[in-house]
């Protein structure tokens, strides 16, 4: 975050630039209050100047946490079916 407005960079606000990056808009805005994006306010609207968001996208990050595949329905009834009989 910024405390003054930087008319010399191009902008977006928040909605533009997380369907630009394909991140919600709220991960925009944690990203731009942990100053891991440069932005600001203006009244209740943030805005995210370009350059940084393109420079955040470029670095490597981590991906967050995988999706669990979707379990086969038989291979998850032949597992219940021997818990079952084990006891």
């Amino acid at each position: 975050m910024l405390k003054h407005i930087d008319m010399s960079r191009e902008c977006l606000p928040t909605p533009q630039a997380a369907k630009r990056a394909n991140l919600s808009r709220l991960h925009i805005a944690r990203l731009l209050r942990d100053n891991k994006l440069e932005g600001f306010q203006l009244g209740r609207e943030w805005f995210v100047y370009v350059d940084s968001l393109e420079r955040y996208l470029a670095s490597p990050r981590k991906t967050g946490p995988k999706k669990k595949q979707p379990i086969d329905e038989q291979m998850e009834a032949d597992k219940h079916a021997q818990r079952s009989a084990s006891h």
